[in-house]
C-alpha cells in the first residue's frame, strides 16, 4: 500500500515533536498568560486560555511551505518566581506555496537559458529575456522567503512579557 505524500507527512509528526519548545519569562504566571494572549493577537493566532495555558494554533512559515502547528501551551511558576512558558505540538499541517513553485520554475528556465546561449548563438536575442526570469525570481520568491514558527512566537511572547503594560 502506498502512502501519499501528506499521509507521509503526518506518520513522520509525531518524532519531530519529541520536545516542547520552553521559554523563562521574568513575570508571574498570570502575566505570562496575558503576554501569550497580546502575543497570539498580533501573531494572527487563535488562543484557547485555560488555568494553567491553554490551546494554540499557529499560522507558520517555513521556506515555500505554509500552514498551521496547533498543540498545547502550558504556563507553571518556577522557584525563582519566574513562569516557564512551554508549547507542546501536536498537530502540523503544510502546504506548498504553488505560486512561487511557479515562478522559481520560470526562473530556472530563464537561467538555463541566460548559461546556454554562448553554446547555441541563436538564443542571444532571447538571453537578456532568460536574465531578467531569473532575476525575477529572485526578488520575487527568495529574498521574501521566511520562516516563522514556535519559536519566534515564544520569543513574542517574552517581548510582550518584558515590556510594560
Amino acid at each position: 500500500m502506498s502512502l501519499s505524500p501528506e499521509a507521509r507527512f503526518e506518520a513522520a509528526v509525531p518524532e519531530a515533536f519529541g520536545r516542547p519548545y520552553t521559554l523563562r519569562v521574568a513575570a508571574e504566571p498570570a502575566a505570562a498568560l496575558a503576554a501569550i494572549g497580546r502575543a497570539a493577537e498580533d501573531w494572527g493566532a487563535a488562543w484557547e486560555p485555560g488555568i494553567e495555558g491553554g490551546r494554540l494554533e499557529l499560522p507558520v512559515a517555513a521556506g515555500l511551505r505554509h500552514g498551521r502547528l496547533s498543540g498545547r501551551l502550558a504556563v507553571a511558576s518556577t522557584a525563582g518566581g519566574e513562569a516557564e512558558v512551554a508549547f507542546h505540538p501536536e498537530r502540523a499541517e503544510y502546504r506548498l506555496w504553488l505560486p512561487a513553485v511557479v515562478v522559481l520554475t520560470l526562473a530556472a528556465a530563464g537561467a538555463g537559458l541566460t548559461v546556454v546561449w554562448p553554446f547555441f548563438p541563436e538564443l542571444l536575442p532571447i538571453a537578456p529575456f532568460g536574465a531578467i526570469l531569473a532575476l525575477g525570481g529572485w526578488f520575487l520568491v527568495i529574498s521574501r522567503l521566511q520562516n516563522r514558527g514556535a519559536e519566534e512566537f515564544l520569543e513574542l511572547v517574552a517581548a510582550h512579557a518584558a515590556a510594560p503594560t
